[in-house]
């Protein structure tokens, strides 16, 4: 089936928005406030913008870009080209490209699986500029040509995509829900450890084990050698993306690296004091990682998915011991002693083996969640050449 390809600028007025400056001076908690519609206000999950964090008095509408339930959004600021549609008014910044006035020629939702399909994306990409932060053009936004079948075709490719991305979007709820669930059964198995109220003992987390530091004597940057062999090497993003239990790699060490560095082994409980402080990732392969991540290895009083846990609800403990200069980061001794309470060792281990089965039931969603991700991407490249 072949439909005509269309500039977007034939179908949408497409404008950048604006700023008053300096733009605290406009922000109001005041009943006559115009919502201020910030990319924070933008979620991953969810295609519409309903609300806002922020409002701005009346006199900065004149110097923003005012915009209407309808609308169609795109990021350009730090990152761009993610569409949102719109279900409230107000005013947007700089950081934002909008769409409007093409009520009568498009269907919302097949437009907003359209603007996020990887190849409009990748010809946004081509068409970006920027040294550092990538910026959309808007003349040359107005170039991309997009197919535009019949509004009844717009409609029933819609339905389609909308079913097929629910399928994705009920897995993701699931994993959260999981993670939900570990929480509030470790707070009923344990209390808060920041507060102990079931008054276990109180020791320092050295007393569960080995806590040492990444070993990277030379740093990977600028030397060509220490990189590309079979040794995995962890960086900070690997144990922050983790989801808990390290998987996955992106780098990889020589044995000249490896030689300058050192190698820990599977079921290492991986925390990060560096940038991000006391992100956690569990080893599951033997890997290299450099200073920024401390290694911590259980002993028998204690195991790695239990102190896991006690550093999720610890880290801002953490985050206020770290000094910040150019960024935060905490020292080995901080986190050696740090306090925790230390509750009966057969308690812990009866956490492990609960965490141990949510994770595997975690693992099969996430499998579920990637192959519904690539059925999606597939159906939608189909749907757009006109073959679904």
């Amino acid at each position: 089936m072949s439909w005509p390809n269309v500039a977007l600028g034939e179908i949408f007025d497409i404008a950048r928005g604006g700023s008053p400056r300096p733009i605290d001076d406009y922000i109001t908690d005041a009943p006559d406030g115009v919502n201020w519609i910030s990319i924070k206000d933008a979620s991953n999950s969810s295609k519409y913008i309903t609300k806002t964090a922020k409002k701005i008095l009346p006199s900065g509408v004149s110097r923003s870009r005012e915009v209407k339930p309808g609308d169609f959004l795109l990021t350009n600021s730090m990152s761009f080209g993610r569409p949102y549609i719109l279900q409230i008014s107000g005013c947007i910044h700089d950081g934002w490209l909008v769409l409007s006035g093409a009520d009568k020629v498009v269907n919302q939702d097949y437009f907003y699986h359209l603007l996020g399909s990887d190849p409009i994306y990748r010809k946004f990409k081509s068409l970006a500029a920027g040294a550092i932060v990538k910026n959309l053009n808007i003349d040359l936004v107005k170039t991309v040509s997009v197919p535009l079948p019949p509004i009844a075709e717009q409609r029933r490719i819609a339905a389609i995509l909308d079913k097929a991305d629910a399928l994705r979007a009920k897995r993701r709820e699931a994993i959260a829900k999981l993670d939900q669930l570990l929480q509030s059964v470790f707070l009923e198995m344990f209390g808060d450890p920041v507060t102990n109220p079931k008054g276990w003992p109180v020791g320092r987390l050295a007393d569960l084990g080995e806590l040492d530091r990444g070993v990277s004597r030379h740093r990977p940057r600028g030397a060509a050698e220490l990189l590309d062999g079979e040794h995995p090497l962890i960086q900070t993003g690997d144990v922050a993306r983790s989801g808990g239990y390290i998987r996955k790699f992106n780098t990889t060490y020589s044995d000249v690296g490896l030689a300058q560095s050192k190698k820990w082994p599977a079921g290492t409980l991986c925390i990060t004091i560096a940038a991000n402080i006391a992100d956690t990732g569990i080893l599951t392969f033997d890997a290299c990682f450099p200073d920024s991540v401390v290694g911590f290895t259980a002993s028998e009083a204690s195991n790695a998915e239990f102190v896991q846990s006690l550093m999720s609800f610890l880290r801002e403990i953490l985050e206020k011991k770290a000094p910040q200069v150019a960024q935060k980061n905490i020292n080995l001794a901080i986190l050696r002693e740090l306090p925790i309470p230390i509750p009966p060792v057969g308690a812990q281990k009866k956490w492990a083996s609960f965490a141990a089965s949510v994770e595997n039931m975690r693992q099969s969603l996430r499998i579920a969640e990637d192959f519904g991700s690539r059925l999606f991407a597939s159906v939608r490249r189909d749907a757009f050449a006109g073959t679904l």
